[in-house]
């Protein structure tokens, strides 16, 4: 009985900001792309799916397009991301609507990432919130980089590779979609999932925001 009881006391909050223990599970949604990306709203930019990933062609600023539920709030992003042709792509979180929302983006000529909050009037209006070297990672065009984005209360940390880059701090949006963007620039997206306690789908066991950097260095050494 002892041992039973130990299995549902209160853990301790991991990264997330949300008490995810061995017996806690969360919602998850994916796309693979291996079909269409029907479900997925265009806001700016030329979109397409092709040969399994999600593409857009370089020709606008702040290119994007969103997917989800606009009263999600605490949730892991995850995708792969591929610069192809330009310099800056990355993933979008917490968007109110196709102008309102954050993005943090890989910086190929810089090799560092950016956090800028995207805000209302037009796609270039924004304000930057970081801008941070690698870390343990060289940014470059053509290669496939594995990107979260952890958004918990006023926290957002960039992961890349298994690696933290950064972490911030803003209160401007509590909840929204998720995305994916590029500015000016060709990229290819695959293997989208978002999970959380709010998000509708398929229910999954959670581990700990400490095993995330595990799992993605293991795939960094598999490649």
């Amino acid at each position: 009985m002892k041992r039973f009881l130990l299995t549902i006391t209160i853990c301790s909050v991991l990264v997330i900001g949300t008490c995810f223990g061995p017996s806690a599970f969360a919602g998850e949604q994916t796309w693979t792309f291996d079909g269409n990306a029907a479900d997925w709203t265009v806001a700016n930019g030329a979109w397409e799916v092709q040969d399994g990933a999600y593409q857009v062609t370089k020709g606008e600023p702040a290119m994007h397009t969103l997917v989800g539920d606009a009263s999600w709030t605490d949730y892991t992003l995850e995708a792969k991301v591929r610069i192809d042709d330009g310099n800056w792509a990355g993933l979008v979180v917490r968007a109110q609507n196709e102008f309102e929302y954050y993005v943090y983006y890989m910086n190929v000529p810089d090799n560092k990432s950016e956090l800028w909050k995207h805000n209302a009037g037009a796609f270039d209006a924004r304000e930057n919130i970081s801008q941070i070297p690698a870390v343990n990672v060289t940014i470059a065009n053509g290669e496939w980089f594995d990107v979260a984005v952890v958004a918990a209360g006023d926290t957002l940390q960039l992961w890349i590779n298994g690696e933290l880059q950064s972490e911030d701090t803003d209160a401007a949006y509590s909840a929204g979609q998720i995305g994916v963007w590029a500015w000016d620039t060709a990229a290819s997206f695959d293997d989208v999932k978002v999970s959380g306690d709010g998000i509708a789908g398929t229910t999954t066991s959670v581990q700990p925001q400490g095993k995330l950097a595990t799992k993605w260095a293991r795939l960094k050494r598999d490649r």
